[in-house]
């Protein structure tokens, strides 16, 4: 294979933008998709908030639009994880396995995990009312009684914007002790809507089409009760993808890369970052999109002032 002058990590709505913007710029960019092509839009139902789709459209269906526009402008695709990344010297090259990639600028837009829960039932009900995204699934619980498991600032951010919509939040936490500033924990505890069951988890969750019940066990008695909820939010934070870059790339202290203040450049010239795995704030696909344009855009210049 002809040695890319982009090669670009995820195949999000970071990835993919980068790869539109990049090929419509005559680089004929690489994404590697990696196992999962699509990212976690691929995970979630009804897509209402993306501009353009008035009637809303189904994730899967949004990612594979964008693939496609990639590929018009002639973008091409690997399946597969980078495995090992050399980004000491130039050209850099990855490693998927033993297959060898070299590149002349790279995109890492390789997203965040969310942290689940990490009991089988959660997965049988991913996109069919649990969900890790109360601005992207909030407004389809209107009038219904959800949980939010967590107790940081994240977990106390999502039941305080749930209320916007449900009838009742019910925030469950493994302690009575948060880790959310006094002021979230304030401001959640003085909403009438939302109700706290401290020193528990959800260790199953059960229904038919969709979420029916949450089974909460308390961890200091064992004991366990059953809640009828519609919905369970999981709110336990994100993991960047970011481990192959260990040693290489700038992170902050919860491992997201770090890039300039006005540029997406990482500490590597002719690195660039795009979406969740440095942005640890919006995580909006819209919001990473936009990263997306932005890295396509950065590394564009870059090889610009290199005449490659």
């Amino acid at each position: 294979m002809q040695k890319p002058k982009v090669v670009i990590i995820g195949s999000g709505p970071a990835g993919l933008t980068a790869a539109i913007y990049a090929a419509r710029a005559n680089l004929s960019p690489l994404v590697i998709e990696g196992m999962e092509p699509g990212g976690q839009l691929t995970l979630t139902s009804e897509v209402e908030n993306f501009p353009g789709f008035p009637e809303g459209i189904m994730g899967p269906e949004l990612m594979e639009n964008f693939k496609k526009q990639a590929a018009k402008f002639g973008t091409t695709f690997e399946l597969g994880n980078v495995t090992k990344v050399d980004l000491k010297k130039r050209p850099f090259t990855l490693w998927m396995d033993s297959k060898e990639i070299q590149a002349d600028a790279l995109i890492v837009a390789s997203g965040a995990s969310a942290r689940w829960l990490g009991i089988e039932s959660e997965k049988k009900f991913r996109g069919k009312g649990v969900s890790t995204c109360a601005t992207c699934d909030g407004a389809f619980f209107k009038n219904l009684d959800v949980i939010v498991v967590g107790g940081g600032d994240s977990a106390m951010e999502e039941a305080n914007f749930l209320t916007r919509f449900c009838k009742k939040v019910i925030v469950v936490h493994r302690s009575e002790n948060f880790r959310a500033s006094k002021i979230m924990v304030d401001r959640a505890k003085k909403n009438p809507k939302i109700e706290f069951v401290l020193n528990s988890a959800v260790v199953e969750i059960k229904g038919g089409q969709g979420v029916e019940v949450a089974v909460v066990e308390n961890v200091k008695t064992k004991e366990k009760k059953e809640i009828t909820v519609q919905g369970v939010f999981v709110a336990i934070g994100h993991v960047p993808n970011t481990k192959i870059f260990e040693g290489q790339l700038k992170t902050n202290e919860n491992g997201y890369l770090v890039t300039g203040e006005a540029t997406t450049q990482t500490n590597i010239e002719g690195v660039f970052s795009a979406g969740d795995v440095h942005d640890f704030r919006y995580r909006q696909a819209i919001t990473a999109a936009g990263s997306g344009c932005k890295a396509a855009m950065d590394a564009e210049k870059y090889l610009e002032s290199l005449h490659l």
